[in-house]
């Protein structure tokens, strides 16, 4: 795996446009806040600070932020809350933003591109270019440019099946399972949650 902070210049050469990262685009993420007399202004205008890639799986991880609490907290601090550990569900009571790329040509012997993984949490993902199939238990699904996927803490995996680079755009947000959830699930289905990130060591 490869993580690496994102270039300050674009592909372009003008700070703030998409940065290039070999085959991953590096998303630019424009961040607001306010100064010191209360005015609404841009913090930073830059490529996001976090990216990590997987080239044996040809996928990427693009932080764009992470909220810790639930209702989140509106500061001024200079934190970026991206810098850490990156872990693939949200906080327990917080919300994740990401961008993930997805290579054509990458499957496995199961024709996936991800480990198959669950998370108690609530994901938007947004297809943003190209295409990518989502994989169940009992069936799969492609969702296209302009398609949204509201995974809801089941049992998946991601493949990108087609030709052309596929980008989602991937909101998650913290939650718990229902009761009625748990008693059709197995009694260990806690032990078993992705809690760590992206090809790592439980």
């Amino acid at each position: 795996m490869t993580e690496r902070p994102a270039q300050a210049q674009g592909a372009a050469g003008v700070p703030g446009a998409d940065a290039v990262a070999g085959p991953f685009r590096v998303p630019r993420r424009i961040v607001t806040g306010h100064d010191g007399s209360g005015a609404s202004v841009v913090v930073s205008d830059a490529p996001v600070p976090v990216s990590r890639e997987l080239p044996e799986d040809g996928v990427a991880f693009h932080e764009v932020w992470v909220t810790h609490a639930s209702p989140a907290a509106i500061g001024a601090g200079p934190e970026d809350p991206t810098a850490g550990s990156l872990t693939v569900p949200p906080p327990a009571r917080g919300t994740r933003i990401r961008i993930n790329e997805f290579l054509p040509g990458h499957l496995d012997a199961r024709r996936l591109q991800s480990p198959v993984h669950r998370t108690e949490s609530i994901d938007y993902g947004v297809v943003l270019d190209g295409e990518i199939t989502l994989v169940l238990d009992d069936g799969e699904v492609t969702a296209r440019a302009g398609d949204v996927i509201v995974q809801r803490g089941t049992d998946h995996a991601w493949a990108n099946r087609g030709d052309t680079v596929a980008r989602v755009a991937f909101v998650l947000v913290g939650g718990a399972f229902g009761d009625d959830v748990l008693a059709v699930l197995p009694s260990e289905v806690r032990e078993g949650l992705m809690t760590h990130g992206p090809r790592d060591a439980a």
